[in-house]
């Protein structure tokens, strides 16, 4: 790879903290919450954190965050 084409990748690499969409697998090593838990909470109809891209899910990370913060308890 070219110096010029690294340069130009780590441009376009944000920290998933400042990332306003995750996609499953961000919000996995972002929460700590398993990928199979995940998809169950984005497949509720009232999930207020999902955004479905086409087939694609992603994850609002704000409100995402608001969720977890009132949470006790995750089935």
């Amino acid at each position: 790879m070219a110096d010029t084409e690294k340069i130009i990748r780590k441009k376009y690499d944000v920290p998933i903290w400042h990332k306003s969409n995750l996609t499953i697998d961000e919000a996995v090593e972002y929460s700590g919450i398993g990928r199979e838990r995940l998809r169950k909470l984005t497949s509720q109809e009232e999930c207020p954190f999902v955004l479905h891209i086409g087939n694609r899910r992603m994850i609002k990370r704000r409100i995402f965050d608001e969720y977890i913060e009132k949470l006790t308890f995750l089935e």
